[in-house]
């Protein structure tokens, strides 16, 4: 039992992980605000929810806010769960300027669409008739609702640890190829060689989910993006490192050029990956300007799922990579 406690903890971790980041509701947010301007006058303000219940326990209030001053709606009316009307007056010298949409449904929770709305041409703040809300009533254990991403915040729990799975096992991959140069003994190139194809396996897993992420929130299954070819690219390279081993019979040989391409290949797994994608303009977070989850997206309540999961998805890679190993030695 001593040898498989890690094992089972990587199982759990990853089922539990899984199970949490599938069955964890996503907390109520607002997606849209019709018209974007406001002049001055009465104005009226058709405002779309997601996981919203508007129609429950009266209408919400609703209110404008520009950092100075806010305004609070003069009529609001419920057209559905996610979709309410609420009616403006915009004094005449209010001045150009960004606002957000702020909507308080009776049941407490804060709902906010920042730079929602952009309001009047004169020179003046919004009034200060309505307070900005400081702090939402907790309702239990919500993944946060975010603009474009919604439901598939949820792929973060797989997503991103496949790749951070993939990376540690390339890491330890050149580990043994540094090993084998050092020592010459073939058992640790053999080690080299299960760690890549192990890493390629989630190399795939990290492409393939994140193809659906891209097509849900970017409208593509793939795009010109320094950030994606770099890591088809870096899959290109570690799958050549495979087609090198294959072609060159001797074992020592082949373990020669194996191990310094394998030195190569990682570096530039590096440059491909995590370099250059933060140099040049990128849609993915953390990269061209983005922030990253750990910044913008990466609440408390991510936490708790993403970190078992990386923990998770991480020792089952070890586990596949020490029973590839073992096969290997049992075969030969």
């Amino acid at each position: 039992m001593k040898h498989w406690w890690w094992k089972l903890l990587a199982a759990l971790l990853v089922i539990g992980a899984s199970l949490a980041a599938l069955l964890v509701p996503l907390a109520p947010g607002l997606t849209e605000c019709v018209p974007s301007s406001l002049s001055p006058g009465t104005v009226t303000l058709s405002i779309s929810g997601y996981n919203t219940r508007f129609d429950r326990n009266g209408p919400p209030a609703v209110g404008l806010t520009d950092g100075h001053g806010g305004i609070q709606a003069d009529q609001v009316t419920v057209l559905g769960p996610t979709s309410v009307k609420a009616i403006f007056t915009i004094p005449a010298d209010v001045g150009g300027r960004s606002a957000h949409v702020v909507v308080l449904p009776s049941s407490g929770e804060r709902l906010v669409l920042f730079d929602a709305v952009w309001t009047g041409s004169g020179e003046g703040s919004l009034p200060d008739r309505w307070k900005f809300p400081e702090q939402a009533a907790a309702h239990g254990w919500e993944f946060p609702n975010r603009a474009i991403l919604y439901e598939t915040i949820r792929n973060l729990m797989f997503h991103v640890p496949m790749w951070f799975t993939m990376m540690v096992l390339q890491a330890l991959s050149v580990g043994y190829s540094v090993a084998y140069l050092r020592s010459g003994e073939l058992r640790t190139d053999l080690q080299a060689e299960k760690a890549v194809q192990v890493s390629l396996f989630f190399a795939a897993l990290g492409l393939l989910t994140g193809s659906l992420w891209a097509r849900a929130t970017w409208g593509a299954w793939w795009t010109n993006d320094t950030k994606l070819n770099g890591a088809a690219v870096t899959t290109l390279i570690y799958l050549a490192y495979l087609v090198l081993r294959g072609s060159v019979a001797d074992a020592k040989k082949r373990a020669d050029l194996a191990a310094v391409y394998n030195i190569f290949a990682f570096v530039l797994m590096l440059v491909f990956i995590m370099v250059l994608p933060r140099l040049t303009d990128s849609l993915h977070p953390g990269n061209g300007g983005n922030p990253a989850f750990s910044q913008y997206d990466l609440d408390d309540d991510l936490r708790r799922v993403f970190y078992p999961a990386v923990l998770g998805w991480i020792m089952t890679g070890l586990w596949l990579f020490n029973l590839r190993v073992r096969m290997s030695r049992a075969f030969r």
